[in-house]
C-alpha cells in the first residue's frame, strides 16, 4: 500500500489498531465539535502566492528556543505510545532524532524518561509535565528530566481533570495489564484519587521554575489574556492547543485561536500550535499567522501503529516534502519570507 498523504496512515491504524486504542487515540470531548473544527478551520484559508520569486534554492531549518531543527514541525506530548507499537515512546524518539525534530516527551509515558532518552542520545527532547496531587512526585520528575538533558519544560495548563471523552466511557478504557505508566510508578500508592491537581494556578510556574534551569513552555493557552498572564511569569514559550479537542469542547480551533495569541505576546516568547496539522500546507498557514513551529499529536500515532519509528519517519518526512512544496509554491525560498501576508481568510 503507497502510503502518500498522512490520511493514508490514519486509514491504516483505524484499520489494523485494536478498536479500543483507536477510540482512545481517536477521542474528542462530548460531541468531538473542536476536535473536527482544528481540522475544518484550514480550509477556511486561502493563500495569496506570489510569483516568479526564484525558489530554486530552499531552507525549512528553524529554532526552538535556540536549537536548531530541521523544519518546523516536532512531535506533540501524547500518551500511551504502546497501544500504537511495542517499543513506545523509544520509537518516536528515535523518529524525532533521525528527523532533526522536536519531541515532547509525555509524562503519560509508557516508556521512563531514562528509555526515552538513551533511545536517542543528543535529540532534542522537552518533557511535558501533569502537576500531581504529590508535589514531590512532579518535583522528582522534573528534576530527572533536566538530569537526563531534556531541554525544555512543557506543562500542559488545560487538563485540571479529563474531559468527557464518550467512547472511552463506553469502551470502559484502560491500560492493559502489562503496560504501566513508567514515570509514575509508585505514585498511585500515594493517591488513590485522579492524580491530577486541579487547585494549579499561575503561582505554581514559580514554584516550577525554582525546581530547574529549563525554559517553561506552557501548553493549552487560548485566549489573549492568558497569553499575556504567561508572558508575565516568565514562560520562554506558548503552544496554542485544546488537547487535540479532547477537554473543553466548543472552543475554537487553534489556528483561529493563534493570531490572538500572538499579537498579544509582541515576540516577547515564541509561540507554537498543535491541532489539526494534516498537510504541509497547513504548516505553512500557521506559520504565517505567527506560530513559530507545529507540533503533530495523532499523525505520530499513525505512523507509529503503521511501521513504529519508521513509520513515524515517513510521517514527518511526508509533512516535510509538503511544507517544503508549498513554501515554494507561495514564493517563498526560507522561512524568513513567511509572513501574514500569504494568507486571507475566506469570505465564507
Amino acid at each position: 500500500m503507497a502510503m502518500v498523504c498522512l490520511s493514508d496512515f490514519e486509514a491504516y491504524a483505524k484499520k489494523y489498531l485494536p478498536k479500543i486504542a483507536w477510540d482512545f487515540f481517536a477521542a474528542g470531548a462530548d460531541d468531538c465539535s473542536t476536535r473536527d473544527e482544528n481540522i475544518l478551520a484550514y480550509k477556511r484559508i486561502h493563500f495569496r502566492p506570489r510569483m516568479l520569486r526564484d525558489v530554486s534554492v530552499m531552507d525549512i531549518r528553524t529554532k526552538l528556543l535556540g536549537s536548531e531543527i530541521s523544519f518546523p514541525v516536532g512531535i506533540a506530548p501524547t500518551g500511551f505510545h504502546q497501544l500504537a507499537w511495542p517499543d513506545g515512546e523509544k520509537s518516536t524518539a528515535r523518529a524525532a532524532k533521525a528527523m532533526n525534530t522536536c519531541y515532547i516527551a509525555s509524562t503519560y509515558s509508557t516508556c521512563t524518561l531514562e528509555e526515552i532518552s538513551a533511545a536517542a542520545p543528543g535529540g532534542l527532547q522537552w518533557f511535558q509535565l501533569y502537576i500531581h496531587r504529590n508535589r514531590a512526585v512532579s518535583q522528582q520528575l522534573v528534576q530527572r528530566a533536566e538530569a537526563l538533558s531534556f531541554q525544555g519544560l512543557v506543562l500542559t495548563a488545560d487538563l485540571p481533570y479529563t474531559g468527557k471523552r464518550r467512547d472511552d466511557v463506553r469502551n470502559g478504557f484502560r491500560l492493559p495489564p502489562h503496560m504501566k505508566l513508567k514515570n509514575l510508578e509508585g505514585a498511585f500508592e500515594v493517591c488513590k484519587t485522579s492524580l491530577l491537581d486541579p487547585s494549579v494556578t499561575w503561582n505554581d510556574i514559580h514554584w516550577l521554575r525554582s525546581l530547574t534551569h529549563l525554559p517553561i513552555i506552557i501548553k493549552g493557552i487560548l485566549t489573549k489574556e492568558d497569553a499575556e498572564l504567561a508572558v508575565r511569569h516568565g514562560v520562554q514559550g506558548i503552544i496554542v492547543s485544546n488537547h487535540g479537542g479532547r477537554q473543553l469542547d466548543g472552543v475554537p480551533a487553534t489556528i483561529d485561536a493563534l493570531a490572538e495569541v500572538v499579537e498579544a505576546v509582541q515576540g516577547r516568547v515564541e509561540v507554537y500550535l498543535d491541532g489539526g496539522i494534516r498537510k504541509g500546507s497547513d504548516v505553512l498557514k500557521a506559520l504565517a499567522l505567527g506560530a513559530k513551529c507545529v507540533f503533530i499529536g495523532r499523525p505520530a500515532l499513525w505512523g507509529l501503529a503503521y511501521k513504529g519509528e519508521e513509520g513515524l519517519q515517513e510521517v514527518l518526512r511526508i509533512l516535510q516534502d509538503e511544507f517544503r512544496l508549498s513554501m515554494a509554491l507561495a514564493g517563498c525560498a526560507s522561512i524568513s519570507e513567511i509572513g501574514p501576508h500569504l494568507v486571507q481568510f475566506s469570505k465564507l
